[in-house]
């Protein structure tokens, strides 16, 4: 393909020293200024809010609406290159910094990826197999859609929805129009239900020059619509990284990507991979990388975004499993923080956020181990021992 302005060879790599930019400051953006910092990077935050995590460990931080224009255009002028850590920005924040800094991944990816209904257009126009789905935002189009799909089937807002957010499973036709009214006239999508043994993942990274590398397809079981347990490498999907490695990379090179990104897949009964989101940013089932990699997804966003080398995802242990831990594991107070850190097998990565609310993220434990199933078996464990089990 030819090289864009976004994947442009003769770019000159951005240094360490420099200022890199984050739009947003959550978790994933703590871990990126982490792994900046750890590469002579100072990292400026900006974000609605004025307690977020990655501000306990940015260089500077500017707390601002991502709709304050002017705002937004300052905080570009003071970097070197923007990034995002995640995807609930407006097009318009992309546009402004995108006048005074290269914006890595650039408007068209959060344009596609932010918004369902883009999205599956998109894997469908690409001939990118994904979940059959069809538009329902009006009752004339939901009816369409569930005559088209049929039942079960799962009703999502195209907008401004995560970890189970705005979305419903329904088994009947009055399931479907009362889950229909609640989203009060949003712009909708029906999505066919898939009979998927797993779900699984695909990180991509690829380079202001092109360079490219890919890790996976890890193993994710979900509670809650929340990514639960993660584990790698799963002997029963490890077979598909071939087979997820070309759709991964025909999603960065056909929406041009610079930066990381993480594909989700259903994998269906017939062994099939289903694209079921694309999260444009590094993802919470690629946390175990930062313990069981010689370069953590953070890293390779950091690489990727300054057009350095990539680094290599190769293992360093035989296995990892990372486990959420979400509010619920304070409910009892606070958590037996002891019982993990005496374990060597165990790694605790906490948030630093102020308020422990269920289903909250406040951190997440990484497990090494001989294999998948020990490692699974022993994050497991240590979660449990911190909620005194």
């Amino acid at each position: 393909m030819a090289a864009s302005a976004a994947t442009n060879p003769a770019a000159a790599p951005i240094l360490p020293g420099a200022t890199l930019g984050v739009l947003g400051s959550g978790q994933l953006g703590k871990m990126f200024a982490m792994a900046a910092a750890r590469l002579g990077y100072r990292v400026h935050v900006y974000a609605p809010e004025h307690d977020a995590p990655a501000a306990d460990v940015a260089y500077r931080q500017t707390v601002g609406s991502f709709d304050d224009e002017a705002a937004v255009a300052e905080f570009a002028q003071s970097v070197d290159v923007v990034t995002l850590e995640f995807e609930n920005i407006s097009a318009a924040a992309i546009e402004t910094a995108a006048k005074f800094a290269p914006v890595r991944p650039g408007g068209r990816v959060l344009h596609t990826t932010q918004e369902r209904l883009r999205e599956k257009g998109f894997l469908r126009a690409a001939g990118i197999p994904c979940t059959p789905f069809a538009e329902a935002t009006t009752k004339e189009q939901l009816a369409a859609a569930l005559a088209e799909l049929g039942l079960p089937a799962v009703l999502k807002t195209a907008a401004w929805g995560y970890d189970g957010k705005g979305q419903a499973l329904v088994r009947s036709a009055s399931e479907a129009e009362a889950a229909h009214a609640a989203l009060n006239g949003a712009a909708a999508i029906l999505e066919g239900w898939v009979d998927f043994e797993c779900e699984v993942s695909m990180l991509a990274a690829r380079s202001a020059n092109g360079e490219e590398t890919f890790f996976g397809p890890i193993a994710n079981d979900h509670a809650h619509h929340i990514l639960d347990v993660s584990v790698y490498p799963q002997p029963r999907v490890a077979r598909l990284f071939e087979d997820a490695r070309k759709i991964a990379q025909a999603v960065v090179r056909e929406l041009d990507v610079v930066g990381l990104l993480c594909v989700e897949f259903f994998l269906t009964r017939d062994g099939r991979l289903l694209v079921n989101e694309i999260a444009p940013r590094p993802h919470n089932s690629g946390h175990l990388t930062i313990d069981a990699c010689n370069c953590s997804q953070f890293e390779q966003q950091v690489r990727a975004v300054c057009g350095l080398p990539l680094g290599s995802f190769e293992t360093i242990v035989p296995a990892a499993a990372m486990a959420n831990l979400l509010g619920d594991v304070w409910a009892n107070g606070e958590p037996r923080w002891e019982k993990v850190l005496a374990d060597p097998q165990l790694r605790l990565h906490l948030y630093g956020k102020t308020e422990a609310r269920p289903g909250r993220k406040m951190g997440h434990l990484t497990a090494i181990a001989g294999s998948a199933e020990e490692a699974v078996a022993l994050v497991r464990e240590g979660r449990e021992a911190l909620m005194g089990r």
